[in-house]
This record gives structure tokens, sequence and C-alpha cells, in this order.
């Protein structure tokens, strides 16, 4: 396979990155609408306009400053859409469902780009579209995988942590809610010792195995192209 410029490189991921974190918002304030919570709504924030959930250091500068990093380890995030849990229904036990719709979004989004991949792998990949399109399933493939399973951690604020607190009993449920504040620097100190990727990987390496196996593409072959993608 020929090597890549950074244009080709920047344009297969584009499309799959905005996707994977504006759903993902999308979802968190669709589902709290279903259960009683329009603060998103009123907001103008149920739109799957990137613009409206662009936030220019997550959407931006992150995914870009990882791109062009030899290897990097590619990952963003959009403003949070607002919900108030006060307004739901039954506010514990709703925010489980609040909480879990991104990361169940990003699966799905998954599997529609492994999908995708495996249309284009009928194609001629010295077409004008063949190519590009299996570039484009193999990124979507991997970031929404990076995503599903990073924020099904169980560690406030991210979504793992907030499903956590509403299934456990109030009173371990208060005191593990404390961790929030902490949580972000937590993730980095994980992240910076190596720490984060041996937790992830399992849960990763399952749910990846499963949407290379759903392309109709070899282990080998997918890892080719994500190294030529991350060159």
């Amino acid at each position: 396979m020929p090597e890549l410029t950074l244009v080709q490189q920047v344009s297969a991921w584009l499309l799959p990155v905005l996707l994977a974190i504006t759903v993902h918002e999308v979802a968190h304030g669709w589902t709290a609408r279903l259960f009683g919570d329009h603060t998103a709504e009123m907001q103008g924030r149920l739109s799957l306009n990137p613009i409206r959930h662009v936030d220019p250091v997550g959407t931006i500068l992150v995914p870009g400053l990882l791109l062009i990093m030899p290897g990097g380890f590619v990952f963003g995030w959009a403003k949070p859409v607002p919900v108030d849990w006060r307004n739901l229904r039954r506010p514990k036990q709703d925010m489980v469902w609040v909480a879990a719709a991104g990361p169940a979004v990003n699966l799905v989004m998954g599997l529609g780009w492994a999908l995708l991949a495996r249309v284009a792998l009928g194609m001629s990949t010295d077409s004008s579209f063949g190519l590009p399109l299996l570039l484009m399933g193999v990124a979507g493939m991997l970031i929404n995988t990076i995503l599903a399973v990073l924020n099904m951690l169980p560690l406030p604020p991210l979504d793992g942590g907030r499903v956590l607190t509403g299934l456990l009993p109030t009173r371990y449920a208060i005191p593990f809610s404390r961790i929030e504040p902490y949580g972000f620097w937590i993730l980095i100190a994980l992240l910076m010792t190596g720490s984060l990727g041996w937790i992830m990987r399992p849960m990763m390496d399952f749910v990846l195995d499963f949407l290379v196996s759903t392309a109709g593409m070899k282990v080998w072959a997918f890892n080719r192209l994500l190294g030529a993608l991350m060159s």
C-alpha cells in the first residue's frame, strides 16, 4: 500500500471523528429527553450539526495534534450536552440510561463503519471511492471503539462512572460520586503511566475483533491500513 499524505490521513479521520463525538453527545441529550429532561433540546443541542458541539480543544486541537504524532492515540471530545438530572422522572435510575447512551451509540457507529468497510472491500481499492471508503471505515471502527471503551471505564465523570453511580446503592453511590472532581486527573495519570492502555486493551481487542470480522477483513490487513493512517 502506498504511503498516505497528511491530507489523505486527515480526510480519512475527519468524518469518523466528527460523527463519533457529535452523535455520542446527541445520544445523551436525546435519551435525557426521552426520560423527561428537555434541557439539551431547549439549548439547540439535539442537532447533528457538528458546529453546535465543537469544542476547540477536544474536537480540533487534541485530535489534530495526536494525528500528526507517529503512532498517536487518536481521540477527542465535544462540548458535553447539558443534562439536568432533577428533570428526570427517576433521576438515579434514568441517569444510567442517559450515561450509557453515548458509548452504546459509538458501538453502533463502529458496526456501521465496519459494514461500510465491507462494501469498500467489494470495490476496487484502486478506484477513487474504494480506498478512501475503506480507510474511513478503518478509522471509524477504531475511533468508535476507543470512545466506547474509554467512556465506559467506571470512573466519574466518564459515562461508566455515572452508570456505576446509578447502579450502586445510595449509601455507596454518594461517596463514589465524590471521586468526580479528581476523575480527570486520575485519567491523565493512567495515560501518562501507560496503565490506561493496559486497562482498555482487553475490551478494545474484543470489540475490534468483532468489527474487523464483520468487515470481512483479516486482523493483519486492518493493522496495515491503520498503520498507514497513523504513520
